[in-house]
């Protein structure tokens, strides 16, 4: 089990090593639970930390199961194997839709406070998430991030994720990087001894933190 998300976040970092240094390198945490995970791991690799907004559109009364998901751009992913189960699925996904995109808008500007998206073109761009139990929410980020920009490379990584999962991002990502890919998985909650829910305030404390230069970089008083 992980500590908590920086702890996983270093244990993902070591799997990453082969980026460490790489120019204009940028760690995209999918928030809010991805982003102290791509926080260590920017870090780690001396990366550039940002986000990309993303929102799972979970099964009414079982919001953890997702039936898809949506990002910025207006994507949207579809989880088959789960709407296949449901009755009115594309109701319950257009509703789902309808309401999680008026919270990705908040979180956008809520995050960001003003600051523009970053510039992905020519860049190598590794999207962070903290966990990939259906793979849905991390598969419409890959999606929404090849939309709008040609990138050099796209790596998707999680400290933990199903092989089911995993699998399916292949076709949408240049590498998949899990540090765990357990038999046994009851949740992404499970791999975690502390997975309290990640507020607003934490994700912009990392992106500040993140993006404050250091004591090096600060000008000197006169």
């Amino acid at each position: 089990m992980y500590g908590d998300r920086h702890a996983a976040g270093e244990a993902l970092a070591e799997c990453l090593l082969e980026y460490r240094g790489t120019p204009g390198l940028l760690v995209l945490g999918l928030p809010r639970g991805g982003v102290p995970v791509a926080a260590a791991v920017a870090r780690r690799l001396g990366g550039v930390l940002d986000i990309h907004t993303v929102r799972k559109l979970g099964v009414p009364g079982h919001e953890e199961l997702a039936m898809g998901a949506i990002a910025s751009g207006g994507v949207r992913v579809r989880n088959e194997d789960v709407l296949r189960h449901m009755q009115d699925p594309k109701g319950a996904l257009d509703r789902a839709a309808e309401r999680e995109g008026q919270e990705l808008e908040r979180r956008e500007k809520a995050y960001r406070g003003g600051r523009p998206r970053p510039d992905l073109r020519g860049r190598v761009v590794i999207a962070v998430d903290d966990g990939l139990a259906t793979g849905a929410t991390m598969r419409a980020a890959l999606l929404s991030i090849r939309q709008s920009a040609k990138v050099a490379r796209l790596v998707a990584a999680a400290p933990v994720g199903t092989v089911e999962a995993c699998q399916s991002l292949k076709p949408m990502a240049d590498q998949v990087v899990c540090a765990r890919i357990p038999e046994d998985f009851h949740g992404v909650g499970g791999f975690y001894r502390n997975f309290d829910e990640v507020s607003d305030e934490e994700v912009r404390q990392e992106l500040a933190s993140a993006n404050s230069p250091s004591p090096a970089q600060r000008p000197s008083k006169p």
